[in-house]
Protein backbone atom coordinates (compact mmCIF):
# COMPACT_ATOMS: atom_id res chain seq x y z
CA UNK A 1 0.00 0.00 0.00
CA UNK A 2 1.21 3.25 -1.04
CA UNK A 3 1.43 6.47 1.32
CA UNK A 4 1.15 9.55 0.18
CA UNK A 5 3.09 12.18 2.13
CA UNK A 6 0.56 14.71 3.09
CA UNK A 7 0.79 18.30 4.25
CA UNK A 8 -1.61 20.96 5.41
CA UNK A 9 -0.25 23.88 3.87
CA UNK A 10 -1.11 25.02 0.75
CA UNK A 11 0.29 24.15 -2.74
CA UNK A 12 1.06 27.85 -2.96
CA UNK A 13 2.65 28.15 -0.15
CA UNK A 14 5.45 26.32 -0.27
CA UNK A 15 6.38 27.18 -3.67
CA UNK A 16 6.51 30.39 -2.16
CA UNK A 17 8.88 28.74 0.61
CA UNK A 18 10.81 27.40 -1.63
CA UNK A 19 11.37 30.63 -3.58
CA UNK A 20 12.58 32.66 -0.35
CA UNK A 21 14.63 30.00 0.73
CA UNK A 22 16.14 30.04 -2.99
CA UNK A 23 17.03 33.46 -3.27
CA UNK A 24 17.87 33.71 0.31
CA UNK A 25 20.44 30.91 -0.69
CA UNK A 26 21.45 33.47 -3.67
CA UNK A 27 21.90 36.57 -1.88
CA UNK A 28 24.00 34.46 1.07
CA UNK A 29 26.66 32.44 -1.76
CA UNK A 30 26.92 36.45 -3.24
CA UNK A 31 27.60 37.84 -0.33
CA UNK A 32 29.71 35.10 0.26
CA UNK A 33 31.66 35.12 -2.86
CA UNK A 34 32.58 39.22 -2.51
CA UNK A 35 33.07 39.96 0.99
CA UNK A 36 36.82 38.89 0.47
CA UNK A 37 36.84 41.30 -2.34
CA UNK A 38 35.55 43.73 0.00
CA UNK A 39 37.64 43.59 2.92
CA UNK A 40 40.37 45.62 3.67
CA UNK A 41 43.76 43.65 2.57
CA UNK A 42 45.57 43.78 5.30
CA UNK A 43 49.37 45.45 5.13
CA UNK A 44 52.62 43.26 3.98
CA UNK A 45 55.34 43.57 5.94
CA UNK A 46 58.30 45.40 4.76
CA UNK A 47 61.45 43.87 5.78
CA UNK A 48 64.51 46.13 5.80
CA UNK A 49 68.03 44.97 6.79
CA UNK A 50 70.45 47.08 8.55
CA UNK A 51 73.57 46.00 7.32
CA UNK A 52 76.62 47.25 9.11
CA UNK A 53 79.31 47.65 11.99
CA UNK A 54 79.09 49.19 15.92
CA UNK A 55 77.41 51.80 14.55
CA UNK A 56 74.49 49.83 13.26
CA UNK A 57 74.60 46.97 15.88
CA UNK A 58 74.66 49.63 19.27
CA UNK A 59 77.82 49.30 20.46
CA UNK A 60 77.34 48.99 24.81
CA UNK A 61 73.52 49.92 24.22
CA UNK A 62 70.37 47.56 25.23
CA UNK A 63 69.06 45.93 21.95
CA UNK A 64 65.95 48.57 21.65
CA UNK A 65 68.16 51.04 22.03
CA UNK A 66 70.38 50.38 19.04
CA UNK A 67 69.62 51.86 15.38
CA UNK A 68 67.53 49.15 13.78
CA UNK A 69 65.36 49.05 17.06
CA UNK A 70 64.82 53.02 17.38
CA UNK A 71 63.98 53.07 13.37
CA UNK A 72 61.67 50.34 13.13
CA UNK A 73 59.53 52.29 16.30
CA UNK A 74 59.81 55.88 14.35
CA UNK A 75 58.76 54.03 11.38
CA UNK A 76 55.48 52.07 12.88
CA UNK A 77 54.69 55.41 14.86
CA UNK A 78 54.22 56.84 11.41
CA UNK A 79 52.35 53.73 10.21
CA UNK A 80 54.38 52.05 8.20
CA UNK A 81 54.33 48.10 8.57
CA UNK A 82 57.97 47.39 8.86
CA UNK A 83 59.98 45.18 10.41
CA UNK A 84 64.39 45.90 10.91
CA UNK A 85 66.80 43.12 10.93
CA UNK A 86 69.66 43.88 12.74
CA UNK A 87 72.49 42.95 11.21
CA UNK A 88 75.34 44.88 12.57
CA UNK A 89 78.90 43.40 13.53
CA UNK A 90 81.18 45.50 15.85
CA UNK A 91 84.41 45.90 14.14
CA UNK A 92 83.50 44.91 11.05
CA UNK A 93 85.00 46.67 7.83
CA UNK A 94 83.57 46.31 4.04
CA UNK A 95 85.44 43.19 3.64
CA UNK A 96 83.79 41.73 6.54
CA UNK A 97 80.07 42.56 5.64
CA UNK A 98 80.72 41.20 2.17
CA UNK A 99 81.92 37.58 3.38
CA UNK A 100 78.67 37.09 6.19
CA UNK A 101 76.15 38.61 3.82
CA UNK A 102 74.44 35.44 2.68
CA UNK A 103 73.87 34.66 6.44
CA UNK A 104 72.80 37.88 6.80
CA UNK A 105 70.65 37.59 4.40
CA UNK A 106 68.78 34.88 7.01
CA UNK A 107 65.42 35.39 5.44
CA UNK A 108 64.13 37.37 2.41
CA UNK A 109 64.19 41.01 2.46
CA UNK A 110 62.86 43.82 0.69
CA UNK A 111 65.26 46.49 1.24
CA UNK A 112 68.71 47.32 2.92
CA UNK A 113 70.43 50.19 4.38
CA UNK A 114 74.28 49.64 3.94
CA UNK A 115 76.35 51.16 6.69
CA UNK A 116 79.76 50.14 6.63
CA UNK A 117 83.21 51.84 5.81
CA UNK A 118 83.46 53.42 9.06
CA UNK A 119 86.18 50.83 10.46
CA UNK A 120 88.14 50.45 7.11
CA UNK A 121 88.55 54.51 7.53
CA UNK A 122 89.71 54.39 11.25
CA UNK A 123 92.40 52.10 9.93
CA UNK A 124 93.49 53.80 7.18
CA UNK A 125 92.41 50.88 4.45
CA UNK A 126 92.88 52.11 0.58
CA UNK A 127 88.71 53.33 -0.66
CA UNK A 128 89.70 51.07 -3.42
CA UNK A 129 89.24 48.69 -1.11
CA UNK A 130 86.68 49.34 0.69
CA UNK A 131 84.81 50.44 -2.69
CA UNK A 132 85.39 47.11 -4.33
CA UNK A 133 83.69 45.35 -1.18
CA UNK A 134 80.63 47.83 -1.32
CA UNK A 135 80.25 46.91 -4.92
CA UNK A 136 80.24 42.96 -3.89
CA UNK A 137 77.61 43.51 -1.55
CA UNK A 138 75.22 46.17 -3.45
CA UNK A 139 75.68 43.98 -6.22
CA UNK A 140 74.35 40.57 -5.00
CA UNK A 141 71.51 42.83 -3.35
CA UNK A 142 70.62 44.03 -6.52
CA UNK A 143 70.74 40.76 -7.80
CA UNK A 144 67.70 39.55 -5.03
CA UNK A 145 65.84 42.90 -6.08
CA UNK A 146 66.53 44.50 -2.98
CA UNK A 147 65.92 48.64 -2.62
CA UNK A 148 68.99 50.02 -1.10
CA UNK A 149 70.03 53.06 0.92
CA UNK A 150 73.51 53.90 1.48
CA UNK A 151 74.86 55.59 4.49
CA UNK A 152 77.61 56.89 3.91
CA UNK A 153 80.78 58.27 6.68
CA UNK A 154 82.97 61.35 6.56
CA UNK A 155 86.68 60.98 7.10
CA UNK A 156 88.92 61.88 9.51
CA UNK A 157 91.61 64.78 8.52
CA UNK A 158 94.34 62.74 10.16
CA UNK A 159 94.62 60.68 6.94
CA UNK A 160 95.15 64.11 4.73
CA UNK A 161 93.34 65.01 1.74
CA UNK A 162 94.10 62.96 -0.70
CA UNK A 163 92.38 60.17 1.00
CA UNK A 164 89.94 61.87 1.97
CA UNK A 165 89.17 63.43 -1.46
CA UNK A 166 88.95 59.11 -2.15
CA UNK A 167 86.66 58.32 0.57
CA UNK A 168 84.14 60.65 -0.27
CA UNK A 169 83.85 60.11 -3.69
CA UNK A 170 83.25 56.65 -3.56
CA UNK A 171 79.66 57.10 -1.63
CA UNK A 172 77.83 58.93 -4.58
CA UNK A 173 79.75 56.57 -7.36
CA UNK A 174 78.26 53.55 -5.40
CA UNK A 175 74.67 54.98 -5.31
CA UNK A 176 74.77 56.33 -8.76
CA UNK A 177 75.90 52.75 -10.47
CA UNK A 178 73.40 50.92 -8.12
CA UNK A 179 70.50 53.67 -8.16
CA UNK A 180 70.28 53.25 -4.95
CA UNK A 181 69.33 56.68 -2.23
CA UNK A 182 72.46 58.03 -0.09
CA UNK A 183 72.37 59.03 2.71
CA UNK A 184 75.90 60.70 2.88
CA UNK A 185 76.86 61.16 6.41
CA UNK A 186 75.29 58.10 8.68
CA UNK A 187 76.35 60.06 12.09
CA UNK A 188 75.19 63.46 11.01
CA UNK A 189 74.03 66.25 13.87
CA UNK A 190 76.20 63.50 16.02
CA UNK A 191 79.63 63.10 15.54
CA UNK A 192 81.73 65.52 17.76
CA UNK A 193 78.94 66.35 20.14
CA UNK A 194 79.74 65.01 23.61
CA UNK A 195 76.75 65.11 24.58
CA UNK A 196 75.35 62.31 22.04
CA UNK A 197 78.04 60.43 22.27
CA UNK A 198 79.76 57.65 24.41
CA UNK A 199 83.12 58.30 26.23
CA UNK A 200 85.16 56.70 23.51
CA UNK A 201 83.86 60.13 21.29
CA UNK A 202 82.97 57.15 18.70
CA UNK A 203 79.97 55.48 18.93
CA UNK A 204 76.64 57.43 20.27
CA UNK A 205 74.72 57.26 23.19
CA UNK A 206 71.33 56.04 22.59
CA UNK A 207 70.15 59.63 22.66
CA UNK A 208 72.58 60.33 19.77
CA UNK A 209 71.04 57.06 17.77
CA UNK A 210 67.61 59.15 18.17
CA UNK A 211 69.20 62.02 16.48
CA UNK A 212 70.66 59.59 13.91
CA UNK A 213 66.96 58.21 13.50
CA UNK A 214 65.53 61.33 13.25
CA UNK A 215 67.60 62.92 10.58
CA UNK A 216 67.72 59.40 8.19
CA UNK A 217 64.33 58.97 8.71
CA UNK A 218 62.81 61.06 5.60
CA UNK A 219 65.06 58.66 3.20
CA UNK A 220 64.09 55.34 4.85
CA UNK A 221 60.71 56.26 3.89
CA UNK A 222 61.72 56.95 0.35
CA UNK A 223 63.44 53.49 0.35
CA UNK A 224 60.16 52.40 2.03
CA UNK A 225 58.15 53.88 -1.24
CA UNK A 226 60.51 51.83 -3.47
CA UNK A 227 59.28 48.88 -1.97
CA UNK A 228 55.95 49.81 -2.74
CA UNK A 229 56.27 50.67 -6.32
CA UNK A 230 57.88 47.73 -7.07
CA UNK A 231 55.46 45.76 -5.38
CA UNK A 232 52.73 47.53 -7.33
CA UNK A 233 54.59 47.33 -10.69
CA UNK A 234 54.69 42.86 -10.06
CA UNK A 235 50.49 43.02 -9.26
CA UNK A 236 49.83 44.98 -12.34
CA UNK A 237 52.06 42.49 -14.80
CA UNK A 238 50.40 39.79 -12.92
CA UNK A 239 46.80 40.85 -13.67
CA UNK A 240 48.10 42.17 -16.95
Amino acid sequence: MRHRFETSLPRFIWIGLFAISTACAGIFVTAFDVAPARAAEPKKEIVILALGDSLTAGFQLPPDKAFPAQLQAALRAKGHAVRVLNAGVSGDTAADGAARLDWSLSEPVDAAIIELGANDMLRGLDPKQTEASLDVILKALTETRVELLIAGMEPLRNWGEDYAAKFRAMWPRLAKDYNAILYPFFLKGVATVAALNQPDGLHPTADGVAVIVRNILPDVEKLIARVKERRSARTDSTFN
